[in-house]
């Protein structure tokens, strides 16, 4: 199984030696502990529960602590992981068992997702790419109010409706991504291109097959 649970830490770039240049981004890639493996026979489906960085004891409730007492670690951060089918549980995948970055090797595609930066309340020029209204010859006078919003039938709003809301802070995903680098000593990898969030943002690494 091909995931992470990674922190973003920033963007650098790469220079290849036919002289390309290639925007990377760096996540900081600590082993992931396996805190639960869950089956289709108990519970209804299979999945890999995986916990990343460590926390405080005081800092944990005391429900948490019995749930992570067989994988002996006390994670921050925890997500669950589908698996296709039983037959991807393997041996290494057991409660209390790690899952390092050497899972990831230069080349492999991945898909990565995070949350976008929020840009709070926008309008919908900036929110929708919208044009703005005619100045002249007949404008209104606020050229960027969105203009009807509508119709004859039916006597409401549709769903789905673009207007101006809130913008950003919500969950992204950039597939088919490459694998740049993975530094063992260092606890980071490098994927091409951009990804969604902010730096010290929680970002899930995942295999593409």
């Amino acid at each position: 199984m091909k995931a992470l649970i990674t922190r973003k830490v920033g963007m650098t770039s790469t220079i290849a030696e036919d002289g390309v240049v290639t925007a990377v981004t760096l996540l900081s890639a600590s082993p992931c502990v396996i805190t639960q493996v869950k089956t289709d026979e108990v519970d209804g489906y299979s999945a890999i529960q995986v916990g990343f960085e460590e926390s405080k004891e005081q800092n944990t409730p005391k429900a948490q602590k019995g749930h992570f007492k067989a994988a002996g670690a006390m994670p921050k951060i925890v997500r669950e992981f589908r698996l296709k089918d039983a037959s991807e549980l393997t041996e290494d995948l057991k409660v209390g068992e790690s899952i390092s970055p050497e899972v990831f090797s230069v080349g492999d595609v991945v898909h990565v997702t995070g949350t976008s930066k929020g840009k709070g309340w926008a309008g919908t020029i900036k929110r929708h790419n919208f044009h703005r209204q005619r100045k002249t010859h007949g404008g209104k006078g606020d050229t960027r109010k969105p203009g009807s919003i509508g119709s004859m039938y039916p006597q409401h709003i549709l769903k789905g409706k673009k207007m101006a809301g809130q913008m950003g802070h919500e969950q992204v995903t950039v597939q088919n991504l490459k694998v740049a680098f993975v530094d063992m000593e260092l606890g980071v990898i490098g994927v091409t291109g951009a990804v969604p969030g902010p730096r010290k943002s929680i970002v899930i690494v995942k295999g593409a097959n």
